[in-house]
């Protein structure tokens, strides 16, 4: 098959011809269609993701969307044919999607949403499982939660703002200005980033109360801003972006609690995947009634243009995820 290859950190892909994988137990044999492409792709190809290490040479790619083409040993609920979309590899020397196969493990995986296209199926499991691990999982949101999303445009943040809406809370997000009126299509209230004040946000959005749920997705002084946007005893604030050095105390004097959120954690352990295939079950229902829509990038990319595409994210030129029609 042919496949993407990173023989060295921060060169160029080289398309070659490798060996097509052979399902092993456990694992679904899938022809893939499309790769999503996050930033984090971009650390990892330049071996700046410490958190993300993979083994070279490497095929990347961590997300993807395509048919199940064959069944390993002891695989149910698929069958060939099915489409399929996933959180499958790219990283720890597991084998990505910028390929056109990969042999994933069945408990990562769960059927496409019918209504969206592998595209748009291929920008989802990365940023909709971090979505859900946070609000879902940690922050248990609930009808008529207040939440603020900070970054509500982005990958992350997009989903968030919507699957917060789709539990029936009230959604805050902030943004730029250029991207207000899409905040307000996502049923939230836009708040400018570039004047966002944590005191300012808590008096006028709030009632001076704070917010139930904060979910920060752009790290750095957003975090200690997150912190100061609690509601006090109640409040329940939740970062993908955690690493660094902050001080608690903020929080602490709220009586408010803290949680991180570490999406790549069963695809590099090996524990806990049966959780993401039971994620992505629910996303495809939420998909499907309408609830959910990812942002794409109109722009089609293809293996030969990849380096256009990772350039997209690195120059900020790209309006919505970045995918790779594969097949």
């Amino acid at each position: 098959m042919k496949a993407l290859l990173l023989e060295q950190y921060n060169t160029p892909f080289k398309l070659t011809e490798v060996a097509k994988p052979v399902p092993g137990k456990g694992e679904v044999l899938v022809k893939i269609a499309a790769s999503g492409v996050n930033p984090l792709d971009l650390k990892i190809k330049a071996g700046a993701a410490g958190h993300a290490q993979t083994k070279l040479p490497a095929i990347l790619g961590i997300d993807l969307a395509g048919t199940v083409e064959a069944l390993g040993e002891g695989v149910t609920g698929f069958k060939p044919g099915d489409a399929v979309y996933g959180m499958t590899g790219g990283i720890a020397g597991i084998p990505g999607s910028l390929a056109e196969y990969a042999a994933v493990d069945a408990r990562l995986i769960a059927h496409k949403p019918s209504n969206i296209s592998f595209k748009e199926a291929a920008a989802l499991p990365l940023i909709f499982i971090t979505a859900w691990e946070g609000l879902v999982d940690k922050a248990h949101v609930k009808e008529n939660d207040t939440v603020l999303v900070q970054g509500g445009a982005g990958g992350v943040g997009h989903i968030a703002v919507q699957l917060a809406k789709a539990y029936g809370a009230q959604v805050f997000a902030t943004a730029s200005a250029g991207d207000a009126d899409y905040i307000t299509q996502l049923g939230a209230t836009p708040i400018d980033y570039k004047v966002y004040d944590a005191d300012r946000c808590v008096r006028e959005y709030s009632d001076g109360k704070g917010f139930d749920i904060v979910y920060d997705t752009v790290g750095g002084s957003s975090i200690d801003e997150s912190f100061l946007a609690a509601k006090r005893y109640t409040g329940h604030v939740l970062t993908i972006l955690g690493w660094g050095t902050h001080s608690l105390a903020p929080l602490s004097f709220r009586s408010g609690t803290y949680s991180g959120v570490f999406t790549l954690y069963p695809l590099i352990s090996g524990e806990y995947r049966e959780h993401h295939g039971a994620i992505l079950k629910e996303a495809t229902k939420l998909i499907e009634a309408g609830k959910i829509k990812p942002l794409v990038d109109p722009a089609d990319y293809s293996p030969e243009t990849i380096a256009e595409a990772y350039s997209a994210i690195e120059n900020r030129t790209n309006r919505g995820k970045v995918v790779v029609t594969i097949s």
